[in-house]
């Protein structure tokens, strides 16, 4: 579940059937290792990202679009739609700001935390190394959100912002995402690789 970082042009109305209705992002290439030779063959992928998606979004459509699929496992990435928004010289009518975000993002993990194996919360992420850069700084803000829900309720925590500030140690952001926000293959793949890591800590 997620905005376009998830997305990746999945297949509507939903994200499931064959590798390529999970669109060429992230839950492709973590579909891709799952789907492999072993115990993993009969896990099925949904993805459910929608691009331009905040928080707000996720809980309009989360009874159709999680609680409809009846899904064991979970994973969510929000958060970067939220920060930006922020920065709209336009209309900040869709922003959605920090206490809204954290009491949303709440609601949801509660109401959806008993029906679930495991749940795992990925940080948002803005591919700056200054962390002086007010868009870094908020997105920062935003991802502590998220860990501190990760703690409180005891749910598995994928810090994608700590990946990517590892990997611009040695490379040049374009590397990574462009734009600073949607990830290239490579970027991508680092996302994915955090998950895939995770996922063996939890079975």
């Amino acid at each position: 579940m997620g905005d376009s970082v998830t997305d990746c042009g999945r297949a509507r109305p939903v994200g499931a059937g064959s590798a390529a209705a999970l669109g060429d992002g992230y839950v492709a290439q973590v579909n891709a290792v799952l789907s492999g030779p072993g115990p993993g063959a009969s896990i099925t992928v949904i993805n459910m990202g929608t691009s331009g998606d905040t928080v707000r979004d996720l809980s309009r459509r989360w009874t159709e679009d999680v609680l409809g699929q009846h899904p064991d496992w979970l994973s969510v990435m929000i958060g970067i739609n939220d920060v930006w928004r922020q920065f709209d010289l336009v209309d900040r009518s869709a922003a959605v700001l920090p206490g809204e975000f954290a009491e949303t993002y709440e609601r949801l993990v509660l109401g959806t935390l008993p029906r679930l194996k495991g749940l795992f919360l990925l940080t948002p992420f803005y591919v700056q190394p200054d962390r002086t850069d007010p868009m870094r700084k908020l997105a920062d803000a935003y991802g502590a959100i998220a860990k501190n829900l990760a703690l409180r309720h005891s749910v598995r925590l994928v810090d994608i912002q700590a990946e990517m500030d590892r990997a611009l140690k040695t490379l040049d952001y374009r590397a990574l995402a462009e734009d600073r926000v949607h990830p290239t293959p490579l970027g991508h793949s680092i996302i994915a690789q955090a998950i895939l890591s995770e996922i063996r800590n939890a079975v």
